[in-house]
């Protein structure tokens, strides 16, 4: 079994650490330690989203994650939506990467309604693939949002929704998300490169 110690490395390196480990290993049991919830979770992820069997054990304030015997290298694959509303025809491949929780410069006031009024009309539009939340972004997509009713309906209409973890500790939201999931740099990059077309706010 080959162990590597991401414990005290920043996001996004677990994952990438993880990565470039199962890549070398073909065959091999791969152990991957980290110390806090993000990185558990985004390794957790990122190993989902690539078919690798794993299992989660909490040892002494860190954490094991143990992966079945990778026989393949990664398949770089996304991982496919398997739906029944027939409205999900309606998404594209763009990707929306919001950094704020307003749009545009100026006035704050205007700016948070005019993202209300950007999220409604664009729940009622071609949907993105997936909408990215970074840096003040996050804030949308946690508790005290006035968006929140209407991201969730995009996401329960397949728009995958994803929330910087590095952001969420730093706002100290992390326990106030209400929707979608906690992702890592290294992801947002991965939407960001095999996306249609990046849309930043």
């Amino acid at each position: 079994m080959k162990t590597i110690d991401c414990r005290g490395l920043e996001c996004p390196k677990p994952v990438i650490n993880t990565k470039k480990t199962l890549d070398q290993e073909k065959g091999q049991v791969i152990e991957v330690l980290v110390d806090n919830e993000v990185a558990r979770e985004n390794v957790s992820k990122f190993l989902s989203g690539q078919g690798v069997g794993f299992t989660v054990n909490e040892k002494d304030g860190y954490f094991s994650i143990v992966t079945e015997v990778v026989s393949e290298g990664l398949s770089n694959k996304v991982e496919e939506k398997i739906v029944d509303d027939k409205s999900l025809v309606n998404i594209g491949s763009d990707v929306i990467l919001f950094s704020s929780d307003k749009l545009g410069k100026g006035d704050d006031k205007l700016g948070e309604a005019l993202m209300k009024s950007f999220m409604f009309a664009l729940s009622e539009s071609k949907l993105p693939s997936a909408m990215l939340f970074v840096n003040g972004g996050v804030k949308l997509t946690t508790e005290g949002s006035d968006v929140i009713d209407t991201i969730k309906e995009l996401e329960s209409k397949g728009v995958e929704v994803l929330s910087c973890g590095t952001c969420l500790d730093f706002y100290e939201l992390k326990d106030k998300l209400l929707v979608g999931g906690i992702t890592n740099m290294y992801t947002i990059i991965e939407h960001l490169q095999k996306s249609g077309k990046v849309i930043s706010l």
